[in-house]
């Protein structure tokens, strides 16, 4: 709330210097450059024209049409028609997203398969999840890649405040057939994770080519071993040694394949079933995994361990379920 009131005193303090005959002191501290446009150092002030909207204006001024979020972020009690006044920043402003009364946490979504209708828990009827994807989008969340989330997490780049991650799992063929185009209707990415052994393996499997479909589409993938074996326990009759060598073998593997048929460097991974342990944590990192994936609840600030974040399944189909793992801020006192 104090931020949202410190956006309407900001844009009512600029909105009072132009009605008011202010517009000497903006170009006085400002660098004029045309009709209806002021820049400083850190902001462009300007009064929008005919169809601009937030990507326009991120691609004209910011020099990228995906950071329209910046802009709506600056704005968010502003509606963007013809004649308001806008601020567009020009300088990233807290990276970490820490406020007075807490920080930013980002939430991963985790689902698995899609169906018309479903039985089991790790199935999301299409219906549900359309209603989920609509929530996100007209309630102002924005769907981020894991690259965006490592710059949060190195503290280089801010992300939006309704920040969330969508991930997938295994590689069931529904992804593409009835998740993909839900995405793609509300302008949505997510990643993948998935095991080797299971793409092109039957008619419920994804294909490679599909695969690369939705990557050249925006989409992430990150591996998931070989067979999606348990990393953390040992087989019957299996020693030490061979034992590290399966562990080792199903993230190495796994990431050569993956790099070779998406021609991309591997750097995200789900561990299967969510379980690790140090064996497991030191091996991923060894082999060029950046970030890595738990099933554990929660959201993640930007000093979590980026190779134990937690992620939500989503497996009740009610609304309430969901909302209540959109938790994108954690309020805590920090005076």
């Amino acid at each position: 709330m104090k931020g949202l009131r410190a956006n309407r005193l900001k844009h009512s303090i600029i909105t009072l210097f132009i009605c008011a005959g202010g517009l000497f002191f903006l170009i006085s501290c400002a660098t004029f450059k045309t009709a209806g446009v002021f820049q400083s150092n850190d902001y462009i002030i300007c009064q929008l024209k005919d169809k601009e909207t937030p990507d326009t204006l991120a691609e004209k001024y910011l020099g990228d049409r995906k950071k329209f979020w910046v802009i709506e972020d600056a704005n968010e009690d502003v509606s963007f028609e013809k004649n308001k006044i806008i601020i567009i920043p020009l300088k990233e402003t807290n990276i970490g997203g820490l406020a007075a009364n807490g920080f930013q946490v980002v939430p991963i979504l985790c689902y698995h398969r899609f169906a018309k209708d479903c039985k089991s828990p790790l199935c999301m009827p299409a219906h549900i999840f359309e209603q989920q994807m609509k929530y996100l989008y007209e309630n102002g969340y924005r769907v981020i890649s894991f690259r965006q989330l490592i710059d949060f997490l190195e503290y280089r780049h801010a992300i939006p405040k309704k920040a969330v991650i969508i991930s997938i799992d295994d590689g069931y063929r529904s992804v593409y057939d009835v998740c993909y185009p839900i995405l793609k209707k509300y302008g949505f990415h997510a990643t993948l994770f998935i095991y080797t052994e299971f793409i092109n393996a039957c008619k419920n499997s994804l294909t490679w080519k599909q695969l690369a479909i939705m990557k050249a589409d925006g989409f992430e993938i990150g591996g998931h071993t070989v067979s999606h074996s348990d990393l953390t326990r040992q087989k019957e009759g299996e020693d030490t040694s061979a034992f590290m060598n399966r562990i080792e073998k199903e993230l190495r593997v796994s990431k050569q394949i993956i790099d070779k048929k998406l021609e991309q460097n591997t750097i995200f991974l789900a561990f299967p079933y969510g379980r690790y342990n140090q064996n497991v944590l030191e091996i991923s990192r060894r082999l060029g995994y950046q970030v890595a994936v738990t099933v554990k609840k929660g959201s993640n600030p930007f000093f979590a361990d980026p190779l134990t974040l937690r992620r939500t399944q989503i497996l009740k189909r009610d609304m309430k379920t969901f909302l209540s793992v959109l938790k994108s801020f954690h309020k805590i006192s920090l005076k």
